[in-house]
C-alpha cells in the first residue's frame, strides 16, 4: 500500500507535527511506501521525516507564499500565520500552492490512500480534489478549536469533511464533538488514539540520575498551556510542605516570537520567583529525553488539549505525571493506558473553548500546587506504557479502512 500523508503544518515542533512524523515512521516500519505533503517556511528542513519518504514540501516565506506557515493554534511554537488572519488573496495563494504539490504527489507517487491531518481547510481542498482514492482525516482538536472561534470557510470545510471516507479521533469525547460540529456519519468516525516512540522515550540507555524536586513542563510556552498558572502554583509551595527539600522548574518548548503572554512569562521568570525556573526553549530529542529522565514530576496544566503525547513520553521515562483533567482527555488517556498513575487536576471554569475565567484561576493554581506537592512526596511509579505504540495507532487506522472496505 502507498500512503500519502498531508498536513499544512511543519512535520515537527508541535504535537500534531510529531504525530505526523511518527505515524509516517511507523508506516515505513510496517512495510508501506510513504509520501508527505507538508507546509514549511523557506529554509526549513524535513529531517524529522524518514529518509525513505518522498516529501512534497510547500514552502512559505517565498514570492509565491510571502507569509509564514499557517498554524492550527493561534499561538505556535514558531512564527506562524493565524488562519483567522488570512485575506482572500492569501487564501488563494495557499490553495494554489497545495494543489500544485498535490498534483505532483498524485502523478509521481500514485497513492492508494490519503491521510490528512486536521479537519480543516487543507483537508477540505484535498477531499474536493481527489476522486477515486480513499481520503481519511485525523482530528487533533485544534481544528475543532478553529471551527469554534471564527468562520473561515466554515460551510466549505463542513461540506468536504462530510465526504471524508473516514475520520480518526484521539478519544471518544472528541469523536462525539466531531459528529456534532461537522455532521459526519458516526459510522465513519473512529477512535484510534495516540502513541509514543518507545525506542526513544524509555528508562534504558545511559543512566541519568533522577533529581528529587525537579519539575518539568514540555510544550508550547504560553498562557493557554497553563504556564503562567504553573509559575503561580510553584510560588504557593512552601518548603515545609515538601519536607524542606528544594525545587526547580524546567520549561521545555518553543514559543511564538510575537506572543505577548510569552513576554509576560519571561518577565515573571526574570523577576523574583519562589523557586528557580529554567527556560530551556526547544531542545533536541536527546536532551528532551535527558530532562524527562532526570525529572521527578512532569506537569501539563493546559486549558485545552487533544490527547497530549508528552504525558505518555513522561510516563515512559519514569516521571510522576500531573495533568489538567480536560474534557475527554482523562478518559482518552485511560483508554490508551488503562490504570495509568496520572494525577488529575480539576480545570478552572472556562469562558470559551480554551480561555479560562480569570476569577477561577487562583483556585485552580491552588489545586495544581497541591497536586504537585502530593506527587513530590509519592514514590516513583512503575508503569508499563510500551503497548501504546505508534505502530498500533497506524494499524488501528488501516484496520478501520479495511473493515469499511475502503483500503
Amino acid at each position: 500500500m502507498r500512503i500519502l500523508n498531508v498536513s499544512a503544518q511543519k512535520p515537527d515542533g508541535t504535537g500534531s507535527g510529531t504525530f505526523l512524523a511518527q505515524t509516517v515512521a511507523s508506516q515505513v516500519e510496517l512495510g508501506y511506501e510513504t509520501a508527505v505533503i507538508c507546509g514549511i517556511d523557506d529554509g526549513d528542513q524535513t529531517s524529522a521525516l524518514p529518509g525513505q519518504t518522498a516529501v512534497f514540501p510547500v514552502r512559505f516565506m517565498t514570492p509565491e507564499l510571502p507569509f509564514h506557515v499557517c498554524g492550527m493554534s493561534d499561538e505556535m511554537p514558531y512564527s506562524a500565520t493565524r488562519y483567522r488572519d488570512l485575506t482572500p488573496a492569501m487564501e488563494t495563494r495557499f490553495e494554489a500552492a497545495f494543489l500544485a504539490a498535490l498534483e505532483r504527489a498524485l502523478a509521481d507517487f500514485a497513492p492508494d490512500v490519503v491521510l490528512c491531518h486536521h479537519l480543516y481547510l487543507l483537508s477540505s481542498i484535498v477531499r474536493e480534489q481527489i476522486k477515486g482514492i480513499p481520503v481519511a482525516v485525523i482530528c487533533h482538536s485544534t481544528d475543532l478549536r478553529q471551527m469554534a472561534t471564527h468562520d473561515l470557510e466554515r460551510p466549505r470545510i463542513i461540506s468536504a469533511m462530510r465526504c471524508a471516507d473516514a475520520v480518526f479521533c484521539l478519544h471518544r469525547a472528541q469523536a462525539e464533538e466531531v459528529v456534532r460540529v461537522y455532521g459526519i456519519d458516526p459510522l465513519r468516525v473512529h477512535v484510534t488514539g495516540t502513541g509514543y516512540n518507545s525506542c526513544v522515550f524509555n528508562q534504558e540507555g545511559p543512566r541519568v540520575p533522577r533529581q528529587a524536586g525537579r519539575i518539568c513542563f514540555v510544550g508550547k510556552v504560553s498562557f493557554k498551556k497553563g504556564v503562567e498558572s504553573l509559575l503561580s502554583a510553584m510560588d504557593l509551595i512552601s518548603p515545609a510542605a515538601i519536607g524542606g527539600r528544594s525545587l526547580e522548574l524546567v520549561l521545555v518548548g518553543g514559543h511564538d516570537p510575537a506572543s505577548q503572554d510569552y513576554r509576560r512569562i519571561a518577565a515573571k521568570v526574570g523577576a523574583a520567583t519562589a523557586w528557580p525556573v529554567r527556560m530551556a526553549g526547544r531542545v533536541p530529542t536527546e536532551e528532551l529525553v535527558r530532562i524527562y529522565r532526570s525529572s521527578d514530576v512532569f506537569v501539563l496544566p493546559s486549558f485545552y488539549e487533544g490527547l497530549p503525547l508528552v504525558g505518555i513520553e513522561a510516563l515512559a521515562c519514569g516521571d510522576k505525571v500531573v495533568m489538567t483533567a480536560l474534557p475527554g482527555v482523562r478518559e482518552g488517556m485511560g483508554d490508551v493506558l488503562p490504570g495509568n498513575p496520572i494525577q488529575w487536576v480539576e480545570p478552572p471554569a472556562m469562558l470559551d473553548v480554551d480561555t479560562p475565567d480569570p476569577g477561577s484561576l487562583p483556585a485552580f493554581e491552588r489545586r495544581l500546587a497541591d497536586a504537585i506537592v502530593h506527587s513530590l512526596v509519592t514514590p516513583q511509579p512503575s508503569f508499563d506504557v510500551t503497548h501504546a505504540s505508534w505502530d498500533k495507532v497506524v494499524s488501528r487506522m488501516l484496520m478501520c479502512l479495511r473493515e469499511a472496505d475502503i483500503a
